[in-house]
């Protein structure tokens, strides 16, 4: 069975040994220890998916709890009804703040466009201001 050092699955997903740590405290992970003490964490297969689950989730936008919830769904039968409720619950609750976002990126972007047409306006204003000879 393949398994991971930290620094492998921090290179490999190009984030730092400490975020891979907080993901464990949040439960989103759990290694195995080795070694001293039981100082060397050990990754399993399952749990390199989990840490791929957890940063899409990230990438998403979604919370941590959401992305735990999706987590703990991975490792449960995946054709419960429970399962795929709480599923479309999260994905529903997503999808409303995308929505609320996208209107305020066009409402953002609406402005920025007038901003700019006005600006072109004022430059070519300015510019045939420069072009008439003046009257002397």
């Amino acid at each position: 069975m393949a398994t991971y050092t930290i620094t492998e699955l921090a290179r490999e997903f190009d984030i730092t040994p400490r975020a891979i740590r907080f993901y464990e405290d949040q439960g989103l992970i759990s290694p195995t220890r080795e070694g001293p003490s039981g100082r060397n964490r050990v990754y399993t297969a399952r749990e390199r998916t989990h840490l791929k689950l957890t940063l899409r989730g990230k990438r998403l936008g979604l919370s941590l709890s959401d992305i735990k919830s999706l987590v703990d769904m991975y490792d449960s039968p995946k054709d419960t009804e429970p399962q795929l409720q709480s599923f479309l619950v999260v994905l529903a609750r997503h999808r409303a703040a995308l929505e609320l976002q996208r209107e305020d990126i066009e409402i953002m972007l609406a402005e920025i466009s007038a901003h700019e047409e006005e600006s072109q306006r004022l430059l070519a204003l300015a510019g045939q201001a420069r072009e008439e000879p003046s009257a002397e």
